[in-house]
């Protein structure tokens, strides 16, 4: 299954199922995903966004000086089978997961905790601007 037919499956609320052990199901190929080359930022969270955090991870990127096109999100079950990448940043929100080498990992708190913490966006903004020293 494509990325993209994941997300289609997250935003219709269907939940997308990931075997744990293959090693149980031989003959079962073990889905990859790899990123188109547009993708610079791979945003990683367990929960469904809303409009609300859709507006805010929008600032958040254009504050990043990036395009909503330019990025992506997964699920933290997702991320051990991200392949080919050309990622610079890699966002985990409210979540802990082992990111793509190669990028720059950036860790918060889910947004819909970030909407009513500012400290929270201070810190990520932070951490944002540490890369660019």
């Amino acid at each position: 299954m494509n990325q993209r037919d994941i997300q289609v499956l997250q935003e219709m609320g269907l939940t997308y199922w990931q075997v744990r052990k293959p090693s149980f199901f031989p003959d079962m190929q073990v889905p990859v995903i790899d990123l188109p080359e547009t993708c610079k930022l791979l945003f990683v969270c367990s929960e469904a966004l809303d409009e609300h955090d859709r507006w805010l991870f929008g600032r958040i990127l254009k504050s990043m000086k990036l395009a909503p096109e330019q990025a992506l999100l997964l699920p933290p079950q997702a991320l051990d089978q991200v392949r080919e990448h050309h990622l610079t940043w890699c966002w985990l929100a409210g979540c802990q997961a082992a990111h793509p080498a190669g990028c720059q990992l950036l860790t918060s708190v889910s947004l819909k905790q970030m909407h009513t913490n500012p400290a929270s966006k201070k810190a990520l903004w932070q951490q944002i601007c540490s890369y660019d020293s």
